[in-house]
C-alpha cells in the first residue's frame, strides 16, 4: 500500500471519528436508522433549553436540538422548537408537543401528546405546540386578578378615609364622642335593667313554679275534658236537639196557623174578646160584692127590698148605700 493511500486512509477515518465524536457530544445517534426531526412553534417557551428532553407517555424518546426565531416576517417573535425523536413509535401529524415542568426545582422536558387521527407524522413535519401552566404559573394566574381587586379595595378604602377625615370637622368629632358616651351610658343602663330582671326572676322563682304548677293543673283539667267530650255521642245528643227543635217548630207553625187550642186562643180574636169582656164582668163583680155585700146575703124580716145594682156607683167605686 502507497504511503498516499494511507494518509487519505487515515484522513477518512479521522473525520468520520471527528463528526462522530461531535454527535456524540451532541447526544445525536448518526447510526440510528430511525432518526427523525420534527418542528414546533411556540410563542414562549418557558425557559425550554437545548438538549431538554422529549417524552412520549413518560418515556424519553429524544431530546430538543435547537432552538432559534421563526425568520418569516409574519411570524415576527415566534420560536421554532426543533425537537429529534430517535424512537420508531408511529403517531400522526396532529399530535401535540406540550412543554411542561419536570420538577417543582425548575427545568423544562417536552412531552408528545401522541394522536393516531390524520396522516401519519414523518420527518419535517410540524407538531401543533402547547404550554402547560407549572404550579407557580397558576397560582400568578389566580392571584393576578385578586391583587387587582384588593388594589382596587385599597384605592376605594383610601377615598373613604379621605371622604370620612374631611366630612369629621371638630364639631362632628365632639357631637360623635358624646353619642358613643350615651351609647355607653345607654348600655350600662341596660345591664343594670336586665340585672334587675334576674333578680326579680330569682326572687319568683318558687312563686312561677306554683303558677306554672296551677296551669299545669288546668291544662289537665281541659285536656281531662277534652276527652271526656271526644268520648261522648255528641252526634246522638246532637240528632235528638234537632228531632226537639223539628216537634217545636211544627208546634209554633200550628200555632201560627191557628191549629189546636192554643192556636185558636192565639189567633182567634173572638176568644180574646171574651175572656176579656169576662174577665171586666168578673172584676165588676167582686167589687160590687165589696161594696154592697148585702145584695149577696140579704136577711129582711119585715120584707125590705134589697139595694139595687147601680153600675155608676161601681164604676166610682161607690157604695149604693140611701
Amino acid at each position: 500500500m502507497s504511503r498516499e493511500l494511507k494518509t487519505g486512509l487515515i484522513t477518512v477515518i479521522i473525520i468520520s471519528l471527528f463528526i462522530w465524536g461531535y454527535n456524540f457530544l451532541k447526544s445525536e445517534n448518526v447510526f440510528a436508522p430511525n432518526v427523525r426531526h420534527f418542528y414546533v412553534e411556540y410563542s414562549n417557551i418557558q425557559g425550554l433549553k437545548k438538549s431538554s428532553s422529549v417524552t412520549i407517555n413518560g418515556l424519553q424518546v429524544g431530546k430538543v436540538v435547537t432552538i432559534k426565531f421563526n425568520k418569516n416576517p409574519d411570524k415576527r417573535g415566534m420560536l421554532v422548537v426543533e425537537i429529534l425523536v430517535d424512537n420508531d413509535f408511529e403517531f400522526s401529524n396532529k399530535s401535540i408537543a406540550k412543554i411542561y415542568s419536570a420538577s417543582l426545582m425548575g427545568g423544562q422536558s417536552l412531552a408528545i401528546i401522541p394522536s393516531y387521527e390524520g396522516d401519519i407524522a414523518v420527518s419535517g413535519d410540524y407538531l401543533k405546540g402547547e404550554v402547560e401552566s407549572d404550579i407557580f404559573s397558576a397560582v400568578g394566574e389566580k392571584l393576578n386578578p385578586l391583587q387587582a381587586k384588593l388594589e382596587s379595595v385599597i384605592v376605594s378604602a383610601d377615598s373613604l378615609l379621605l371622604g370620612l377625615n374631611q366630612t369629621l370637622t371638630p364639631e362632628t368629632r365632639k357631637s360623635l364622642n358624646r353619642s358613643i358616651m350615651e351609647l355607653e351610658t345607654t348600655i350600662t343602663g341596660i345591664g343594670k335593667t336586665v340585672s334587675s330582671v334576674n333578680e326579680f326572676l330569682d326572687s319568683s322563682k318558687e312563686e312561677l313554679g306554683v303558677t306554672f304548677g296551677k296551669t299545669r293543673h288546668i291544662l289537665d283539667n281541659f285536656a281531662q275534658l277534652s276527652d271526656t267530650l271526644v268520648n261522648a255521642n255528641i252526634g246522638l245528643t246532637i240528632k235528638k236537639a234537632q228531632i226537639s227543635l223539628d216537634y217545636i217548630n211544627k208546634l209554633m207553625v200550628g200555632v201560627e196557623n191557628g191549629e189546636g187550642s192554643f192556636g185558636k186562643f192565639v189567633k182567634d180574636t173572638k176568644m180574646y174578646d171574651n175572656l176579656t169582656r169576662m174577665s171586666k164582668e168578673l172584676e165588676e163583680l167582686i167589687r160590687e160584692m165589696k161594696l154592697n155585700p148585702k145584695r149577696f146575703v140579704h136577711f129582711s124580716i119585715f120584707g125590705k127590698k134589697a139595694t139595687p145594682y147601680d153600675p155608676k156607683n161601681n164604676k166610682n167605686n161607690k157604695s149604693n148605700k140611701q
